[in-house]
């Protein structure tokens, strides 16, 4: 039995060690990123989609693609109270954006 340590199995180790290295990257990568895009776009439970996306992928990843999906979605109830709110802070309210008219439409105002 050869037991000598050559090139190749320094190679070998090598590979794996990076292997390694990506993966855990990878799956701390996919952990953050529900928490990381909630917090980007101001989402007021971004802490709970944090924690639910690092659960997600302790389960298995199955549910981490809940976690992303939450990061995505603002309550609808809170939209209604931030408005109702500005409306009684004296704020103004979002108005929408004016729509911009094609060319053939001014012209067929002429």
């Amino acid at each position: 039995m050869d037991t000598t340590f050559g090139v190749l199995d320094a190679f070998a180790f090598v590979v794996f060690a990076v292997l390694i290295a990506v993966v855990v990257i990878a799956f701390v990568s996919l952990g953050q990123l529900p928490g990381r895009l909630a917090k980007k776009w101001g989402h007021p439970q971004a802490s709970a989609v944090n924690v639910a996306g690092w659960i997600g992928l302790a389960t298995g990843g199955l549910l981490w693609p809940l976690a992303l999906i939450w990061a995505f979605i603002t309550p609808s109830g809170l939209a209604a109270s931030r408005a109702k709110d500005d409306l009684e802070s004296g704020g103004v309210p979002l108005q929408p954006a004016p729509s911009r008219k094609s060319s053939t439409e001014k012209e067929a105002r002429r």
